[in-house]
């Protein structure tokens, strides 16, 4: 059988020796539409008062700075083709920051969820990644290499609902390509509940109606009771499931493939740990004091090797469970965030509406 020519996209280790005649192209405030042979063009911009004895092409416009309720577009491409990475280093708080995507010229973003938690950092105080399509490296380096592909447009904005200013560093790396009849879109989707009510169950996903798969989990898990609090299922329910779900886990941390309590054996100190597909790259332990009183988590779990499918409808559930008197199960009043991140067909169901400021907020 003849090999399908390769069209730059799914560009893996495997594949870096083949050739392609995908153009690739690259947006950030040193060239803001992405243009061939156009960067470093500008005469005015953030960099400017440093680079007046240099001129043009010296870095004279690094940054852009958002005004408060504003929203900026960080990128507008026609396709087809497909974002492959992307970088960015904001300043404020994370969560004040939403990033959306806009796909084909829909009027619904596929894509809204605040900065910080879009790149496994929900608690606004850095914790590094090392992930294969998540990385957050030191200074606040946001690193996303989840493939984006697009047919006719795609449309990137960040809105700043803080009081104060802004300042947005980012490159958005692309490839101008024909995109195959079986490429999904990407779609992620931010939920947070505080506290939790008791004895109800948290909802990662729902509403998802479409073919596609699943991708990945991230959570922002903020404890607002003394002791272990990952005894919770995951479940997803696929394609038209009841009460009881196709996929069930046996405990939060088993999902996140670590295991009892992610504690050292010895010292009973929580283990960080971040590797390619999951991790627990951030504790935040109480320190005596009136600012971190409360134990937090960061969690990741990315379907990569094991991407959930459904061609119908998924609906994505965790519950939190901790220990109580007698060996019995506790049910949790957690403070609890979430980016569900899938593959899926267009048109998209609506997402729930997001919280708004103060519901956001992470003190």
């Amino acid at each position: 059988m003849a090999q399908q020519p390769f069209n730059g996209l799914g560009l893996g280790l495997g594949n870096l020796p083949r050739l392609s005649h995908a153009k690739t192209r690259s947006i950030s405030p040193e060239n803001f539409n992405g243009e061939k042979g156009a960067g470093g063009m500008a005469k005015e911009g953030t960099g400017a008062q440093a680079a007046r004895e240099l001129g043009q092409g010296w870095k004279v416009s690094p940054s852009v700075k958002i005004k408060p309720k504003d929203i900026f577009t960080i990128a507008e491409i026609s396709g087809p083709g497909a974002i492959q990475q992307m970088w960015m280093t904001p300043s404020g708080h994370w969560r004040y920051a939403i990033l959306r995507f806009y796909w084909d010229g829909e009027s619904a973003p596929s894509v809204e969820v605040p900065i910080g938690d879009f790149f496994a950092n929900g608690w606004c105080q850095l914790a590094p990644v090392v992930s294969l399509p998540v990385c957050a490296n030191p200074g606040n380096g946001f690193n996303s290499y989840w493939e984006m592909p697009f047919r006719k447009s795609c449309r990137i904005t960040v809105e700043n609902i803080a009081e104060e200013e802004l300042v947005l560093y980012y490159q958005v790396n692309y490839t101008l390509t024909d995109v195959p009849e079986d490429a999904a879109y990407f779609h992620a989707q931010f939920r947070r509940v505080n506290p939790l009510p008791y004895k109800q169950v948290y909802t990662i996903l729902d509403g998802v109606k479409g073919w596609g798969q699943y991708v990945g989990t991230y959570m922002a898990w903020g404890v607002n009771n003394n002791g272990w609090w990952g005894e919770g299922e995951i479940k997803f329910f696929i394609d038209g499931d009841g009460e009881f779900p196709t996929i069930c886990g046996t405990g939060t941390e088993d999902y996140f493939c670590g295991s009892y309590g992610f504690e050292h054996p010895k010292t009973r100190q929580y283990i960080e740990f971040s590797t390619p597909y999951t991790g627990m790259p951030q504790v935040i332990r109480p320190d005596g004091t009136g600012v971190n009183a409360n134990q937090r988590f960061g969690l990741y779990r990315w379907h990569i090797m094991d991407p959930i499918r459904f061609e119908k409808d998924l609906k994505v559930t965790m519950q939190a469970l901790g220990w109580r008197s007698g060996g019995r199960y506790l049910p949790l009043q957690d403070d609890i965030a979430s980016v569900a991140i899938w593959y899926q067909t267009e048109p998209h169901a609506p997402f729930p509406k997001l919280p708004d400021k103060d519901y956001l907020e992470v003190k």
